[in-house]
Order: structure tokens, then sequence, then C-alpha cells
């Protein structure tokens, strides 16, 4: 499978900068998958719940965006570094992006504080393969992010973002991911409430996002991609009310790519008789067409970058042929694209 058909092109201006508000004022392309009618509607997500029936069960990826860039000096010299962590692999040790990269090896010391006087410094211990760096602090880093660090933006986001909350979901709450699960920022108090009270159940799994679920498919096979591992959780209670709205024919519906990986991991674990197993662990599951679903049954995503695992697994949920209509149709109609955009629900 090639993965120049996983390619589009998207004029600079349709790639959302800022954040639309109320968040359930972003636009909805609703795409029917039934080859019948393969209908495209526009709405907006306030209307979510016209297509949805009491009994659904949304699944939500409930990981919280950590102050990961952090801005610091290195020591002795007091030369400018930025670090953007990327995942712990222990209480003080991290993998990491550094800029200046190349002027930034083994060894080489670094210091961060804030205005209030904290401060925590890092070596750097090891290069990865993938070019980034190992760094060790000389405490545990995390419950200092909040203080220390800033919220990491994607990099075709160029505008400041005034109110960091905005790139959290309304439920975030584990912290852990370097990007937001960006289909769930369209949910508000009301329109969560809205769905409540319309029947529709809600379940909570976590995955921390990294920048590989972004990384482009740089393979020119689709099939040679490396996928990443990242760590997800599936608890044994929400494995138990799935399975049992599976049991009563009612519908899952993942809320974003990183909820169907996690859905689609533990479905994979089970051994029995039960369609979904409890899954505590890293995941390297890389869904592109031909993988077949045995968990979700609609989708609830953004509108995603080209040649990236993201646009893989929605057309491999969708069909590639219906995806690449709905964004040919997305640009026609001047929608927003990528973290800040607009939705689409998949049917």
């Amino acid at each position: 499978m090639k993965t120049s058909d996983f390619d589009y092109e998207l004029p600079p201006e349709f790639i959302a900068q800022t954040p639309i508000e109320p968040r359930d004022a972003a636009r909805l392309m609703v795409a029917h998958r039934d080859r019948a009618t393969d209908r495209i509607e526009h709405r907006r997500f306030r209307d979510l719940g016209e297509y949805l029936r009491p009994g659904d069960v949304l699944v939500s990826n409930e990981s919280r965006v950590l102050h990961a860039r952090l801005f610091g000096r290195k020591v002795p010299t007091g030369g400018r570094v930025e670090l953007l962590l990327l995942r712990p692999r222990d209480d003080v040790t991290w993998e990491a992006l550094v800029r200046p990269g190349r002027r930034i090896r083994e060894g080489t010391r670094l210091a961060f504080e804030n205005e209030a006087g904290v401060h925590v410094e890092a070596e750097v211990i090891e290069r990865t393969a993938a070019g980034g760096r190992v760094v060790r602090f000389d405490r545990p880093v995390a419950p200092l992010l909040d203080e220390l660090g800033v919220v990491p933006l994607p990099p075709y986001i160029h505008t400041p973002l005034a109110d960091p909350a905005r790139y959290q979901t309304i439920y975030a709450h584990t912290p852990g991911s370097v990007a937001a699960p960006t289909a769930g920022l369209h949910f508000t108090p009301d329109l969560l409430l809205a769905l409540r009270r319309q029947g529709i159940q809600f379940e909570f799994v976590t995955l921390h996002i990294s920048l590989d679920t972004f990384r482009p498919v740089g393979e020119e096979r689709v099939e040679d991609h490396a996928m990443h591992t990242e760590w997800c959780e599936l608890t044994a209670p929400v494995a138990r009310r799935l399975n049992q709205a599976r049991l009563e024919g009612r519908r899952i519906v993942a809320v974003g790519t990183t909820s169907v990986r996690v859905l689609e991991t533990a479905a994979r674990a089970a051994c029995g008789p039960e369609d979904i197993a409890a899954f505590r662990g890293p995941t390297n599951l890389f869904i592109y067409p031909g993988y077949r679903f045995r968990v979700v049954d609609v989708l609830i995503t953004n509108f995603h970058l080209p040649r990236s695992t993201l646009l893989l697994l929605v057309s491999a949920f969708a069909g590639p042929e219906l995806i690449q209509r709905s964004y040919q149709e997305a640009i026609r109609a001047c929608y927003r694209f990528y973290s800040f955009g607009d939705a689409q629900l998949l049917l």
C-alpha cells in the first residue's frame, strides 16, 4: 500500500491557529459509511446528539497535556536551551527533544528555573536513535512542570495561546500527554449534560500521546512504518461496562483516534468470551486500511495531517474513498483543519 495515496494538498490558511468559541460551535461534518447513501452533511458540533442513540457509549481519552516545554540554560556557559519532554523512563529520567540539538552532547548539564525560585537541574545521559536525548533530572520533575513549563503546541500553530486550558479537554484528568486528544476539545459541560440526559453513557480511557502519533509516515510502503509505543490504560470496571453494552447491542462511539487505539488494543488482549479486556501498558498498534475493527462502531475525529498515522486510521475505519472525498469537500467548504480545527463524525 503506497503512502502517497494518503497525501493531499492543504492551503496554509485552512490550518486553524486559534480555538473557536464556544468549543461546541465548531463545524461538524457527518459522513455516512453506508455505501447505499454515502452522504455527507454539514452541521455544528453541538448537534452531535441528533446522531446518537440512547444507550450509546462515548469513550474518551482523559489524558491531560503536560506543561512539557521547558526553557533553560546550559551549565556553566549560560547558553539558552529548550527541552520538550516526550515520555518518562522513570521518575527522574525522560526522553526529550532538545534545541539546539547538535550542540547538546552527553554529559551536558542543564538548569531550569522560574521567577518564584523553583529550580531543577538535569544531565544529558544518552542520545536516542531518533535524534532526541535522554535527560536525568536531580529530582522528580513531573510535579514541577505546571510551575516550570508551558503547554507545547503543535509546530503548525504559530499564534500564541491566550488560555492554556483551551488545549485541554474539559475532562482531562491524568497528566502524561505532550499533545491534546483533539477530538475531545469540542465538548462543553452543557453538551455533556445534554447527552447524558439523552441517555448517552460516558466511559474514559487513558492514552498518553507522544509526538510519534503525528509523525508523518516516511516510508514508501505503509506496511514498512514502525509505530512507536505509547502508554495506555483501560480499567477492569470500564471493560466490564463496555462488554455489557456490546452484549446489549449498544454502539461504542470512540472520541478520537487515541480512544480507538486503546479500545482496539484492549480488544486484541481479550482471550475469552468477552470482547474487551482490561489493559495497562504500552501499545504500538498501527491501524491502516485492511484492519478489522473489533469494538468501535462510530468515530468522532478531527481532520488530520497528510501521510499521518491518524489519516491512515480514519481511512481504515471509513474507507479511503470516503475519507478522500470528505477531505476534498472540507476544503471546498472552508473547514478548519488540525488540532484547533473542526470535527468529523464517521457513522
